[in-house]
């Protein structure tokens, strides 16, 4: 067998690299797409109605196209979660007021987040299904680097809501060990109160052993949440 021949003197190889380039750009470009596709149809249909054929058509191409750029479902899913993850953290970077109070500020960043999950429901489906996933397994359906930055869409968001805990431990009025716990722990607690707001209904006991639904609005939901966040994050000075 004999080694490749190393190109003429002369011969000029940035044809080929400028190919290789196009083909990254047209491949970048293909990705953007199918992701803004996918994002359109979760926003007008939810998360289960999303079928891969229905992103398939909608950016015109065949679905085996769609599983060259991504791995799988569960990976277009969780970029597209990315894409959901840089709008909120805009939106919470334009709800922090840095001069105000700790706790204006976490109350500001609260409502933020509330109200953009509210307005995008399939946002929190999307989080909500890759939180009930334990990470070793969404390892082995999601590449090294979807999960990269999928974790830095989070961390982002996180980061600013363990700030605002942090200057308000440091203004001591907030009491807390561990800021990053409690912030994970808000980003938790608002997926799930919003999507009780969605079912718009609480269970409770008429009478002993008796249940009975009530009716439950978004905005005391809201209201609820954003208290509760305060609540924790005031906690119990430590003595």
């Amino acid at each position: 067998m004999t080694s490749a021949s190393p190109a003429p003197e002369g011969v000029d190889e940035a044809p080929q690299d400028g190919r290789r380039s196009a083909a990254a750009t047209r491949r970048r470009r293909r990705e953007k797409e199918i992701l803004a596709a996918t994002r359109t149809l979760f926003d007008a249909r939810g998360v289960r109605d999303a079928q891969i054929e229905d992103i398939a058509r909608a950016v015109g191409i065949n679905r085996a196209i769609i599983y060259r750029h991504f791995s799988g479902k569960e990976e277009l899913f969780a970029l597209t979660l990315v894409g959901y993850l840089e709008e909120l953290d805009q939106r919470l970077a334009a709800a922090d007021s840095p001069d105000a109070d700790p706790v204006q500020r976490l109350r500001g960043i609260t409502e933020a987040f509330i109200d953009f999950g509210l307005e995008y429901p399939a946002f929190v489906d999307c989080a909500l299904t890759l939180m009930r996933r334990p990470g070793p397994e969404l390892l082995e359906e999601i590449s090294e680097g979807a999960m990269f930055r999928l974790g830095r869409g989070i961390s982002t968001c996180l980061a600013r809501v363990a700030a605002v805990i942090e200057a308000g431990v440091d203004a001591g009025t907030f009491h807390t060990d561990d800021v990053h716990l409690l912030a994970n722990t808000l980003y938790a607690a608002g997926l799930g109160g919003m999507q009780l707001a969605r079912v718009g209904m609480l269970v409770k006991e008429a009478a002993p052993g008796i249940p009975t639904v009530a009716t439950l609005s978004r905005r005391q939901v809201k209201e609820h949440l954003v208290a509760s966040s305060v609540a924790m994050a005031i906690g119990a000075p430590r003595g």
